[in-house]
C-alpha cells in the first residue's frame, strides 16, 4: 500500500518566505537607522569638536592677551614707580630752589644798595680822573644806572656788569694808548696820548699844536716848550706800535703840583 507523503503546503512555504522577507526588511531598517544615528552622532561629535577647538583657540587668545596685559601692567608699575621717584626728586629740587630764592632775595636786599653805591663811586672816579675817553666812560656809567632799574635783568648780571666796568677802569691805570678825539677847548680833532692814569697829552695832525691836560687847573693847555712836540710825536708812534718802545720826555706833574 502506497503511503502518501505529506509535504508542507505551498501556502505554508510562502508564509515562511514572507516571514523571512519581513525579517530582512526590519533588519535593513534597523541598520539604516543605526547608520543614520551613527552619522548624526559623528556630525554632532564634529560640531562639538569644532566648538571645542574654537573654545580652545579663544582660550589661547585670551591667555595670550592676559599675559600681554600682565606684562604691560608690570611695565606700567615699574614706570609709575620710577615716575614717582622723579616727581619726589623734582619736588625736593623745587623746595631747594625756593629756599635758595628766599636766600637770594635777602642777598639782593643787601647787594643792590651796594651796587648802586659802586656806580655812584665809579661816576665820581670818571669825573675826577683825567678826561680820556670821557664820553665813552660816562655812557658806561649811565647804562649801569639804567640797567639797575630793569626788572628783567637778574641781579647776577647787574653785578657782573658793574664789576666789568671797574675792571675796565683799573685797566686804564696800567696801559698806554693813542686815539683820536675832539679837543673840548677848540672842537678840533687831535691825537691823544694817554699814559696810564697819570698823563694825557695831545697833538694836532700837523704837529703845530701840542698840549696836555693840566690836573691842577683841570684844563687842556698848550705846551710852550717846543721840545715836547717831538717827544709827544714819538710817544704816539710807540703807543700805536709804529716804533719800538723807548724813553720819551713828557710833562708829568710832580707830587707838589698835583696836591695843590
Amino acid at each position: 500500500m502506497l503511503k502518501t507523503l505529506k509535504y508542507p503546503s505551498v501556502r505554508n512555504a510562502l508564509g515562511i518566505c514572507a516571514c523571512m522577507v519581513s525579517l530582512g526588511s526590519v533588519s535593513a531598517q534597523n541598520l539604516e537607522s543605526s547608520v543614520e544615528a551613527e552619522m548624526q552622532i559623528t556630525e554632532e561629535l564634529a560640531t562639538s569638536q569644532s566648538k571645542i577647538s574654537g573654545t580652545a583657540r579663544e582660550t589661547q587668545e585670551l591667555l595670550t592677551e592676559y599675559r600681554s596685559v600682565v606684562r604691560e601692567t608690570e611695565s606700567l608699575k615699574i614706570y609709575n614707580d620710577n615716575l614717582a621717584k622723579i616727581i619726589n626728586d623734582q619736588r625736593e629740587e623745587i623746595e631747594s630752589v625756593n629756599r635758595q630764592l628766599a636766600g637770594l632775595e635777602e642777598t639782593n636786599r643787601g647787594v643792590v644798595p651796594l651796587m648802586l653805591e659802586m656806580i655812584d663811586t665809579l661816576d665820581l672816579v670818571v669825573e675826577a680822573d683825567l678826561p680820556f675817553r670821557i664820553g665813552e666812560r660816562r655812557v658806561r656809567v649811565d647804562r649801569l644806572r639804567a640797567m639797575m632799574d630793569q626788572a628783567e635783568v637778574p641781579a647776577s648780571e647787574k653785578y657782573r656788569a658793574v664789576m666789568d666796568a671797574y675792571r675796565a677802569e683799573l685797566d686804564y691805570g696800567r696801559t698806554t694808548e693813542a686815539y683820536s678825539e675832539v679837543l673840548p677847548t677848540t672842537g678840533q680833532t687831535v691825537d691823544f696820548l694817554r699814559v696810564g692814569r697819570t698823563l694825557l697829552v695831545y697833538q694836532t695832525s700837523d704837529q703845530l699844536s701840542t698840549g696836555w691836560f693840566n690836573p691842577t687847573s683841570r684844563r687842556f693847555e698848550e705846551l710852550e716848550d717846543d721840545r715836547y712836540r717831538l717827544e709827544v710825536k714819538a710817544g704816539l708812534a710807540i703807543a700805536r706800535n709804529e716804533k719800538a718802545p723807548n724813553l720819551v720826555l713828557l710833562p708829568v706833574p710832580g707830587p707838589e703840583q698835583a696836591s695843590q
